[in-house]
């Protein structure tokens, strides 16, 4: 398994993105997106703290503590990444604004067609080898195929066929699971989520930089007196990132057969994959303490 998941990392990474937007998708209609004219400050405010406050959040957490390597790219990846496709369910859940949080997720994610590559370069352009380059067009391509195809895939398919995109939606979505079992499952068989290789202090970064983002998404849209249920939506839009891009960003970026790449590229897979998890604790324990009666 490892050797096989190392010569084709880049196709793990895309099948499971490829699946999670055409599952998000399947339960989308351009209804969900009306709130976007109803309540332009909050869908405004949310993607300037999506778009700009969280890179200068990092960019300042990155030069403040001095992270570098591969824990510098990876955190940098996070920075760059929309929010993920699960922030909308966990929203619901949290009582928050689910509109909001789902136009959030369509804006930001057609927006880092743009600003991925911008965001990157300037937060880790010295921190890549010498003779790296940032194939900008490469990751244009990869984000208009691999996110935004298959969102207008899933989101026609519930509108010719609206009984069977429950079904579709869900098969996806378990699909999409599956892909990021099989990228744990191959990387730790080949060796590359090594703990003491990427070490405590390491670890610790990461656990602080969520720190970050969650203390970003929680203040910024009370210092604007939104709503409770706005609040909420951008929250967690900022805390749950679309680990899953990231993951098949640095696919691209930092291939595992490239020996030149390779430890660099493990200690950025093994950021990605942390914060991952930690998003995934985060968000339960907002829901928990968003849906107690005030």
């Amino acid at each position: 398994m490892g050797a096989l998941y190392v010569e084709h990392e880049y196709w793990f990474a895309a099948f499971q993105l490829v699946m999670a937007m055409l599952g998000m998708g399947a339960t989308l209609t351009a209804r969900d997106f009306r709130d976007i004219v109803r309540e332009p400050a909050a869908v405004t405010l949310g993607m300037v703290v999506q778009l700009i406050l969280v890179p200068l959040a990092t960019f300042g957490f990155l030069r403040l503590l001095g992270v570098h390597g591969g824990v510098a790219v990876g955190i940098a990846l996070l920075a760059s990444i929309p929010g993920g496709t699960t922030s909308n369910i966990f929203t619901y859940f949290a009582r928050g604004n689910s509109a909001l949080s789902i136009s959030l997720t369509g804006l930001t994610t057609l927006a880092c067609l743009v600003t991925t590559p911008l965001i990157l370069a300037a937060l880790i352009s010295d921190q890549l080898p010498v003779d790296f380059t940032m194939p900008t067009g490469q990751i244009v391509i990869e984000i208009a195929f691999t996110l935004l195809l298959p969102l207008a895939l899933g989101m026609s398919y519930l509108y010719m066929y609206p009984r069977q995109a429950v079904a579709v939606s869900k098969w996806c979505i378990r699909a999409s699971l599956l892909g990021i079992v099989l990228i744990v499952v191959g990387s730790m068989s080949a060796g590359r989520l090594d703990i003491e290789a990427f070490g405590i202090d390491s670890v610790l970064l990461v656990v602080y930089f969520a720190v970050v983002l969650t203390a970003t998404g929680w203040l910024a849209p009370r210092l604007f007196r939104l709503s409770r249920p706005d609040s909420v939506a951008i929250e967690i839009e900022v805390i749950v990132r679309n680990v899953n891009l990231g993951v098949m960003l640095k696919a691209s970026l930092f291939p595992a057969a490239t020996a030149a790449t390779s430890q660099l590229g493990d200690a950025v897979l093994f950021t990605l994959l942390l914060y991952g998890g930690l998003q995934l604790t985060i968000a339960p324990l907002l829901i928990t303490v968003y849906r107690r009666p005030r």
